[in-house]
C-alpha cells in the first residue's frame, strides 16, 4: 500500500512537483475517463457517461493506490460519437476521425509523460464511437480499454445490462444516483414508464437512433427501478473490472475482493 501522504486522486488537482513525485513512484497509471454530450432521457444529465467514468477513474485510483500503484484520474474527454441521439436537443456529436485521433493523442501524451501505463475507462456504447476508442488504444504502447461489453465483465453488471435495455434506464440512473444524485430529476424519473426495447437487438436490425428505435423520450429499460444502493454495487464491478485488468498488465496479480 502506498503511504497515506499520496497526492490528490485528481491529476487535474496536483501541481507540477506533486505530478514529478507521483511518476516517481512504483506503477504510476493514468486513468482516462472518456464519455459524451448526449440526452439520457428526460431525468439525466447530457453528461452522465462522461461523469460515470470519471467516477469509476476516481474510484479506481483509490483502490490501485492500496494495491501499490501510484494512480490518478485525468481530466476527462466529455464529446465522442453521438449519433444515435440524433433529433434530441443536446446532441453533440465529434466524428469518429476525430474522436480516434484525439484519444490516440491524449494516450500517446500521457505514456510520452511518464506513465507507465494509460487506462480508457469509457461508458458511452454507441458503436462506432467503441469501435474509434478501441483503434485509438491499439496505436498506442502501454495503453489499455477494459470494457464492459466482454463477457469477463459484462454478466456482472445486472439484468438489463445484459439484455441491452440499459441507456437512461436502471443501470445508468443508478450509477448516477450512487455517484451525482443532484443532478437526477427524482420528480420525472419516479414517474417513467418501463420502455423494454434491446438497444443490441435494434443496432443488429439496423435501426440507427434512438427514436427509430421506439425510444421518444431517449431512454431505454426501468429507470424508476434504479437506486443508489444498485449504484455502489455496479461501481464495486467496474472497479473490480479496471483494478484487475491494470494489475493484470503490470504483472502485479491479484483483483478487488
Amino acid at each position: 500500500m502506498l503511504a497515506p501522504t499520496m497526492p490528490a486522486l485528481r491529476l487535474a488537482e496536483l501541481t507540477t512537483v506533486a505530478v514529478e513525485a507521483l511518476l516517481a513512484l512504483p506503477h504510476p497509471v493514468a486513468l482516462l475517463p472518456v464519455g459524451s454530450t448526449e440526452p439520457h432521457g428526460p431525468h439525466l444529465p447530457l453528461a452522465t457517461d462522461t461523469l460515470l467514468s470519471e467516477h469509476t477513474c476516481v474510484l479506481a485510483a483509490r483502490a490501485l493506490r492500496a494495491r501499490g500503484v501510484a494512480a490518478v484520474a485525468c481530466p476527462p474527454l466529455p464529446y465522442g460519437v453521438t449519433h444515435y441521439a440524433d433529433g434530441f436537443a443536446g446532441a453533440i456529436s465529434l466524428s469518429a476521425a476525430t474522436t480516434e485521433a484525439m484519444l490516440r493523442e491524449l494516450c500517446a501524451a500521457h505514456r510520452a509523460a511518464g506513465f507507465e501505463r494509460v487506462v480508457v475507462v469509457n461508458h458511452h456504447l454507441e458503436p462506432a464511437h467503441l469501435d474509434a476508442v478501441t483503434r485509438a488504444v491499439a496505436g498506442v504502447d502501454g495503453a489499455l480499454f477494459p470494457t464492459q461489453l466482454s463477457r469477463r465483465w459484462g454478466r456482472l453488471l445486472g439484468e438489463e445490462f445484459k439484455k441491452g435495455e440499459c441507456h437512461a434506464g436502471s443501470y445508468e440512473s443508478s450509477l448516477v444516483l450512487a455517484a451525482r444524485p443532484e443532478l437526477v430529476d427524482e420528480a420525472v424519473r419516479a414517474e417513467l414508464a418501463e420502455v423494454p426495447i434491446s438497444l443490441s437487438k435494434a443496432m443488429r436490425e439496423g435501426l440507427t437512433t434512438f427514436k427509430a428505435m421506439g425510444a421518444a423520450r431517449g431512454y431505454f429499460g426501468n429507470p424508476s427501478a434504479a437506486s443508489a444502493e444498485e449504484g455502489r454495487e455496479l461501481y464495486a464491478h467496474l472497479v473490480e473490472m479496471v483494478v484487475t485488468e491494470v494489475c493484470e498488465s503490470l504483472s502485479i496479480g491479484t483483483v478487488v475482493g
